[in-house]
C-alpha cells in the first residue's frame, strides 16, 4: 500500500516510523530507550517505553548495528539508470518514435481473414 500522507498511517505504524528515525538520529554508540524517547518528544511525537526499548534492543543485537539496516548508496539494489542530460536529444527521439508509431491507412477494404466484402458471417 502506498501512503501519500503521514496522517494515513495507523498509530502503531507512525510510532514505528518515529522510533526508526529517532534511532538514525541518535546513532549506534549512544542509543538508549531514554534518548530515543527524548528525540521523539523533541520532534513533537511520542514513542511508548516498550517500543523504545524494543528498537534499542534490536539495534544493539544487530551484528553491524544501524549499518545492518542502512546499506551504503550503491550497495545492492538495481543497476541504476543511465546518465542524465541530453534533454533536447531525448525529446527529439521521443518525437521521432511517435511519428513511427502511426499506422498507415490500408484503405480499410480487408478484414482479418482477407475478404473485403464482409461476406460469409
Amino acid at each position: 500500500m502506498v501512503y501519500t500522507s503521514l496522517s494515513e498511517l495507523t498509530d502503531v505504524q507512525k510510532e514505528e516510523l518515529v522510533a526508526s528515525l529517532s534511532c538514525l538520529v541518535i546513532g549506534d554508540n549512544e542509543l538508549s530507550a531514554e534518548k530515543l524517547s527524548a528525540v521523539a518528544s523533541a520532534s513533537g511525537n511520542s514513542v511508548s517505553d516498550v517500543m523504545a526499548a524494543l528498537f534499542c534492543n534490536v539495534v544493539s543485537k544487530a551484528p553491524k548495528g544501524l549499518e545492518q539496516f542502512t546499506p551504503p548508496p550503491g550497495g545492492g539494489g538495481g543497476g541504476g539508470g543511465g546518465g542524465g542530460g541530453g534533454g533536447a536529444a531525448a525529446a527529439e527521439e521521443a518525437k521521432e518514435e511517435e511519428e513511427e508509431e502511426e499506422e498507415a491507412d490500408l484503405g480499410g477494404g480487408m478484414d482479418m481473414f482477407g475478404g473485403g466484402d464482409g461476406g460469409d458471417y
